[in-house]
């Protein structure tokens, strides 16, 4: 008995639909793989490992963290883009990983906006310009005097070119027509150390990282990049009401999953996602640390990037960061 090319093409087409369906129920039968393209210790790896560890326990599968830092998270993301789409490897993305990279990388290999999917907003943070207890500063007023005074003599400390807190400092040079000087360091975590040891004196850090050390004095908070004072440093005021208006970096943490990922695979980790951060208990826990949690659906995600990417190629254009 011959089949109408239409019976055929509608039991492909059904048959698809079950074997999602199918894979959705199973998902997932195996450990997840976590990457963060930063080094343990700073902002990201706070805010995965407690996504992964109530993943793990609400899968019933182990999410395991892998850090991959290197070539300003290039490194990381690029071993999430290759992966196989199949929800097994998810990766944290970032300002500096996703809506900079491509403005920033004259020959990145890969397209961070068009080489992922987004799965789902995690939250936002933003950095506070801090300086080591050393430099006689309290404002950002008088950095910006003390700056304008020794022009490349204060060092600040930061991820490498292209890195969020890096861009975060060069457009506060920018806008306040100061010069100094950037010391590198691995990531977030590394650069912490580097200001906590005197090796700077200044940094753009997460609020995740330096909000302990502020309390402690160990450090001194000048200002918040964001244009809302934030809950974990109620009287540290916005940078932007400090003496340079329209000043504004916030930080978003997003999840991401190789393109081509079946549709099934996302919803069923946008749905865990949005679980995990509407969670009291983590929502109490990462206020206090700084992260104001918030989600999304995967097209609210992609929306956010198309205008977070244009901000940032004007940023990088500024700066004239770049490279190869």
């Amino acid at each position: 008995m011959k089949l109408s090319r239409a019976f055929i093409a509608m039991s492909g087409v059904l048959a698809l639909a079950a074997s999602g369906a199918t894979h959705a129920q199973s998902y997932p039968s195996k450990p997840i793989r976590f990457i963060l393209a930063n080094p343990p210790g700073g902002g990201t790896d706070v805010v995965a490992r407690i996504v992964a560890q109530k993943m793990s326990q609400d899968f019933g599968q182990q999410v395991l963290v892998d850090n991959r830092p290197g070539a300003g998270g290039s490194i990381g993301t690029q071993l999430a883009v290759q992966a196989p789409p199949d929800g097994y490897t998810i990766v944290l993305g970032l300002p500096a990983t996703i809506t900079v990279a491509p403005a920033i990388y004259k020959n990145l290999p890969y397209d961070p906006l068009t080489d992922l999917m987004p799965v789902a907003l995690v939250g936002t943070s933003a950095y506070v310009l801090t300086v080591h207890p050393s430099l006689p500063v309290k404002s950002v007023t008088d950095l910006v005097r003390l700056a304008k005074a020794r022009p490349g003599e204060i060092h600040y400390a930061a991820g490498p070119v292209g890195a969020g807190n890096h861009l975060a400092a060069e457009l506060f040079k920018s806008m306040t027509g100061t010069r100094m000087l950037h010391i590198p360091y691995k990531g977030g975590g590394p650069a912490l150390v580097g200001i906590m040891s005197g090796e700077a004196q200044v940094i753009f850090g997460s609020l995740l990282t330096v909000v302990p050390h502020i309390r402690s004095g160990k450090l001194r908070g000048l200002g918040v990049t964001s244009t809302t004072r934030a809950t974990a440093l109620p009287d540290i005021a916005p940078i932007a009401e400090s003496g340079v208006p329209s000043y504004d970096v916030p930080v978003w943490f997003g999840v991401f999953v190789p393109k081509k990922t079946p549709q099934s695979v996302i919803d069923a980790l946008n749905a865990e996602i949005t679980r995990i951060m509407n969670d009291p208990s983590i929502k109490k826990n990462l206020a206090a640390q700084g992260f104001e949690t918030q989600t999304s659906t995967p097209h609210g995600l992609t929306t956010m990037l198309k205008a977070e990417a244009v901000k940032w190629a004007q940023v990088v254009k500024a700066s004239g960061a770049k490279l190869d």
